[in-house]
């Protein structure tokens, strides 16, 4: 008796914990329910991880739960190296042309989690059908590493990717070169097209930059999106608002403090008016996004949060924030969003302010879709259809 009781205890905590409404109208409920409490408890394991001193031990347990071994197959040769002195995963495509495209891929994570060992499947992938030699490198992360380290890491890969002696050696056309990421990648992959877009030293740049759900600013968590799916699964604002903290070196007291929008009120002087025009959703959405959402803009907030984080106005944070002659520069986009993202917004708005400087943007928007659905091909019949959708477009725009 004891024992059934016990059981019983044990399947109704199991339920309670698998258990988490999701919204309707998203992909496959009963798969992302299931999804969600996995992700639930890798992520309490690398809190506690972290909190125990022992965060690059659950990254390394993480990674090993994967795919971690460069497997070579018969379509594509897989190997590990390094790039601008990063650890990297190569994925060349064995036939086809001898001048290959080239995309280079930074994975997600909150800056704190992942391995380019998670993105076997649609890298490998991206090589065969592209015939193009993909590379992503493993940048550090938190806690051992805060901005701007990551960024100053997917620079490095990025200029060391560019370089005439890396092309040499891979075979790439620098006529047909990508980068690429997706989520806290996406925000390295978009803040390093804005600098090398920029930088007139380079004599190689790239042609397209593929954005994946990208995290583009930390100054509105009252966004439509961040409102709509603030509890959802998988990535929730309060979980997106830690990422910003950690990844900034910030103090995680302020979560409440930026997640009711006090560290961008009207009386922070340096958010001007200027800047805080480059996050208005209320001009930069689409009417079916904004609905009867409401801007949050606290007229007294909490002094002092951007001189302990000024980061939340760097635009190797938040590309978001960067000025329009900056963001004329940049290559050709591809933005993906999803309906049930938090994220949705910061690429929509993001793609209106690229197609303002003038940028060529496809905007790809997955009305079912969630957070984290590229990487789930295998699972998820909307993990195919991305992953066709962002290999295709880079098909016929690389």
């Amino acid at each position: 008796m004891k024992l059934l009781l016990v059981v019983s205890a044990l399947l109704a905590a199991s339920a309670c914990f698998i258990y988490r409404p999701v919204p309707s109208g998203v992909s496959e409920p009963w798969k992302l329910m299931l999804l969600d409490a996995c992700t639930r408890f890798m992520r309490t394991l690398g809190t506690v991880g972290h909190w125990l001193g022992l965060g690059s031990l659950v990254n390394t347990v993480s990674s090993r739960m994967m795919m971690a071994d460069a497997r070579s197959d018969a379509d594509v040769t897989v190997v590990d190296t390094t790039l601008g002195g990063l650890p990297t995963r190569v994925f060349v495509a064995k036939s086809g042309e001898k001048l290959k495209r080239g995309v280079l891929y930074f994975h997600g994570g909150g800056w704190a989690y992942g391995s380019w060992k998670f993105y076997d499947s649609l890298l490998r992938r991206a090589a065969k059908d592209l015939d193009a030699v993909v590379m992503s490198v493993d940048y550090r992360l938190y806690p051992e590493a805060v901005f701007p380290a990551q960024y100053n890491d997917a620079l490095a890969a990025a200029r060391a990717f560019l370089s005439p002696q890396v092309l040499e050696d891979y075979s790439m056309d620098p006529g047909r070169l990508g980068v690429s990421g997706d989520s806290a990648g996406g925000n390295l992959a978009a803040a390093v097209a804005l600098e090398t877009g920029s930088d007139n030293s380079l004599s190689v740049k790239f042609k397209v930059q593929a954005l994946i759900y990208p995290v583009l600013q930390a100054l509105d968590f009252n966004t439509p999106s961040y409102v709509q799916n603030q509890n959802d699964c998988i990535l929730s604002r309060p979980k997106m608002v830690q990422f910003w903290l950690w990844y900034l070196g910030g103090d995680l007291s302020l979560k409440p403090v930026l997640i009711a929008n006090n560290h961008s009120s009207v009386e922070e002087p340096a958010v001007t008016a200027d800047i805080r025009s480059r996050v208005d959703w209320t001009s930069l959405l689409p009417a079916r996004v904004t609905q009867n959402f409401q801007l949050v803009v606290k007229e007294k907030g909490t002094p002092g949060v951007v001189d302990k984080l000024p980061g939340l106005m760097d635009v190797r944070a938040a590309p978001l924030l960067a000025e329009s002659s900056v963001l004329s520069r940049a290559p050709k986009a591809y933005v993906m969003t999803c309906e049930f993202d938090v994220l949705r917004d910061d690429g929509l708005m993001y793609v209106r302010r690229l197609q303002d400087a003038g940028v060529p943007v496809t905007s790809d928007y997955l009305k079912d879709g969630f957070h984290g659905c590229i990487s789930l091909s295998s699972i998820f019949n909307l993990g195919q259809r991305s992953e066709d959708s962002y290999v295709h477009w880079l098909q016929q725009n690389l």
